[in-house]
């Protein structure tokens, strides 16, 4: 199995993660692409990085958000789960647009936060970010993902999977498997409430 391509993205942290979606788009909309190139595409972790903050950002006040960032990390998370070095994304995901005012009040929303953890990130237990345990946090991932689907119904329900893609993410982009296993203790939390709100989803689908 390939290794995952590991880039040469700019971003390394929550912070420069924040600069760049602001320095990096203009407009009063940013597309999906818009906001892959200003970090990096070519690098998985500064995507997963990405794709959590667009989980917990306002972003997600507009309709069918949740839905469509848990579409486009099912996607790249699968794609390093099979080892393709290169993240890829169908032409129309990567066309749909956000209004660039919800980005800019999630990035100054949480800015200050973000300052707070990297002041902690370092590289640390490393090897978990290497090859085979990548792979794992990618079908971890893939399962934050599928998550998302059902706990889109409910408020704020996709939160604790959305963290659990932020944390992978930042693990990958600083080197840090402390984070990492941060981010398998946030999985299980959001699989708990997946597994408390399933019956009342069931009953909403008429199941």
């Amino acid at each position: 199995m390939g290794t995952p391509m590991a880039g040469d993205s700019h971003v390394n942290n929550m912070s420069s993660l924040l600069t760049s979606l602001c320095e990096r788009t203009e407009g009063d909309t940013v597309s999906i692409a818009d906001l892959l190139n200003a970090v990096g595409r070519r690098s998985y972790g500064p995507v997963l990085l990405l794709l959590g903050f667009i989980a917990i950002s306002p972003l997600t006040l507009v309709p069918g958000a949740n839905w469509l960032v848990a579409l486009v990390t099912l996607i790249f998370a699968l794609q390093i789960v099979v080892g393709l070095k290169y993240p890829w994304l169908p032409k129309r995901a990567l066309n749909v647009s956000f209004p660039r005012k919800y980005l800019i009040s999630g990035v100054e929303s949480i800015r200050k936060y973000a300052e707070m953890v990297d002041r902690v990130l370092k590289p640390r237990l490393t090897f978990l970010t290497r090859v085979p345990f990548i792979n794992i946090v990618a079908l971890a991932c893939v399962a934050a993902a599928l998550i998302t689907f059902p706990l889109g119904l409910v408020p704020f329900g996709p939160l604790l999977p959305g963290l659990t893609i932020l944390f992978f993410g930042l693990a990958l982009t600083a080197r840090d498997g402390v984070v990492l296993l941060m981010a398998g203790a946030t999985l299980v939390g959001a699989a708990w409430l997946f597994m408390r709100i399933l019956p009342r989803v069931m009953n909403f689908l008429g199941i």
